[in-house]
């Protein structure tokens, strides 16, 4: 079995595979990881608890943004999972991904990792990979597979808190859908601001890809990220896939045994 993590900026996402089968997928608050001690519990507990033994855990592979908490997962599988072998995304890696970037180190390893899912869900096809998370980010990926770049911007939550931060009447809102454009009281404004805003940028980013990168022709828009599904009506994915990273992680470590 194969334990993957995300790690990202808000949460930790984790899944079990057993070949290409995902078996379980959990979160954990990036904020809390603690020492490696209590996260190696944690992991092992979030197995057990699901009827899973920790000693059929045979890689751990992980992706993480958060180079604070590398140290630690790292200790934390040596320590608990000491049987496994352990796996890093993260650049020079053999994945299969051309990166077109100016520097590709600084390519983030989520981004990686979701255009290698993407590859794998859509072969021979023009790309967009839209991760709502902490961040959005829009990435373009061509049918040769080759990483051309993106975009990023403050993800929903993160443009909440700052108008909350940054003005004295403003309030934190419930992140959801609104049924209508226009607000009639404070919290409706900023709930129908925060949403159509971000639409509209995507929408406007995708259209941009297409004319730019991929000569009118409409590219496959990949939704993934915990506020993707806040969309699914909105007609921008052609697919949602929330395990997105997860593959990509899975189709890392392979490829990179592979090579």
């Amino acid at each position: 079995m194969l334990l993957c993590l995300d790690v990202g900026n808000t949460h930790i996402v984790g899944a079990l595979f057993e070949g290409k089968k995902l078996n379980l997928r959990f979160r954990y608050a990036t904020s809390q990881i603690g020492t490696a001690d209590q996260f190696g519990i944690f992991l092992r507990s979030i197995l057990e608890t699901n009827g899973i033994n920790y000693t059929k855990v045979m890689v751990t592979p992980f992706c993480s943004v958060v180079p604070g908490a590398n140290f630690t997962i790292r200790h934390a599988f040596t320590n608990y999972f000491p049987n496994a072998e352990h796996f890093v995304l993260q650049a020079g890696v053999k994945t299969g991904i051309n990166i077109k970037y100016k520097n590709p180190a600084e390519v983030g390893a989520d981004l990686i990792a979701g255009a290698i899912g993407a590859v794998e869900a859509f072969p021979n096809r023009n790309l967009i990979v839209v991760d709502l998370g902490t961040a959005t980010t829009l990435a373009a990926v061509t049918r040769k597979s080759d990483f051309l770049g993106g975009v990023i911007m403050p993800g929903i939550r993160l443009s909440m808190e700052s108008l909350k931060s940054n003005t004295a009447k403003l309030m934190e809102v419930d992140i959801e859908e609104p049924n209508t454009y226009l607000g009639q009281s404070t919290r409706e404004c900023i709930q129908r601001g925060l949403y159509f805003g971000h639409l509209g940028a995507m929408r406007e980013v995708v259209a941009g890809y297409n004319r730019e990168l991929f000569a009118g022709e409409p590219a496959v828009v990949i939704g993934t990220g915990g506020f993707s599904q806040l969309f699914r009506n909105q007609n921008i994915f052609d697919a949602i896939l929330p395990d997105l990273v997860s593959q990509g992680i899975r189709i890392a470590y392979e490829n990179s045994k592979a090579a």
